[in-house]
């Protein structure tokens, strides 16, 4: 009976997650309560009730969340953007009703948030200057490849490149909730995925690729909101069922920095990819989401990792 359970729960979540997937993919366009529910595979009369139960919010409590935490995010990394334009692209139809939403959330209007925003963003430049030649990065052009590449001495990176990522199909077992530092949390959840893919054949061969992917920005996101999700791509045909979700990650332009880190480490080689690299590389931040690859299987406690953010021309 108990397993019986655990099936319907884990079937729930993984129509809810699909229209986390097909909101996020989405989310300058107008929702329905009845496109949603199709997505979910839920009557329409159900839906919002089973939404609220598993997520704690109403389907359209969440996506003006997300949209309004989508907003703030881009208002930090993306200054020369108007904020019509950051309203517009985030769905909302009327800067005033954005504003208007923002400041409720927030505490404070759009353009209180982006002068917080500079200020703390030069506070934090005056800060790193003494840093600064330990950790930089520098530009140079590679004959071989005719890509420009980036030097750093930053001892714990070991390279940084601009790629074109191809599309992939992904498996994924999601989390909501606190995650910074939580090995026990991960080591879980790779586990899980793993327990899923080792029987059906999906792990390993020349494409496989291990990913977590992002979707929140924890400088924006309450810590019990934050979404991950564990990762391996798969076959396009892959079935799944349960827990585990399937879904597309986007091709396009990133930049690929390459680190060994000890578990304490990565907030350390994610500030500097966002606080270091960005503002001397040409590039913003593009608004998709950011993710870390595993091109190998970690060795005495250390990760070999490839902080991927989608990028486009300043």
């Amino acid at each position: 009976m108990k397993k019986h359970s655990k099936i319907l729960q884990d079937e729930y979540k993984a129509r809810i997650n699909k229209v986390f997937d097909y909101i996020e993919n989405h989310i300058d366009h107008p929702f329905t309560l009845a496109e949603l529910a199709s997505v979910a595979s839920f009557s329409k009369f159900h839906f919002s009730r089973i939404f609220q139960a598993l997520v704690g919010e109403t389907p359209f409590q969440f996506i003006l969340r997300v949209r309004l935490e989508k907003a703030a995010s881009l208002i930090r990394m993306s200054p020369q953007n108007t904020l019509s334009d950051i309203a517009f692209q985030c769905g909302f139809s009327d800067i005033s009703i954005f504003s208007r939403n923002f400041k409720s959330h927030f505490g404070v209007s759009p353009s209180q948030y982006r002068m917080t925003q500079e200020e703390d963003r030069n506070l934090s430049q005056e800060d790193s200057k003494e840093h600064q030649a330990e950790t930089s990065a520098s530009m140079y052009f590679c004959t071989s490849s005719n890509k420009i590449k980036w030097k750093t001495n930053m001892e714990i990176n070991k390279s940084v490149e601009v790629k074109d990522l191809p599309s992939m199909t992904v498996a994924y077992v999601r989390h909501i909730g606190p995650y910074m530092g939580d090995e026990k949390l991960f080591e879980r959840l790779w586990n899980q995925l793993f327990a899923w893919a080792g029987p059906r054949g999906l792990l390993g061969g020349e494409s496989f690729n291990s990913l977590i992917i992002y979707h929140d920005d924890p400088n924006v996101t309450v810590e019990d909101k934050l979404r991950l999700s564990v990762c391996i791509t798969v076959p396009e045909d892959t079935k799944v069922d349960g827990e585990i979700g399937k879904m597309e990650v986007e091709s396009g332009k990133c930049v690929v920095a390459r680190f060994i880190l000890d578990p304490s480490q990565f907030k350390t080689a994610w500030e500097w990819v966002y606080g270091q690299w960005f503002p001397t590389s040409g590039y913003q931040p593009d608004d998709k989401p950011c993710f870390e690859m595993y091109p190998e299987a970690p060795e005495d406690g250390k990760f070999t990792v490839d902080i991927c953010v989608p990028v486009k021309p300043l």
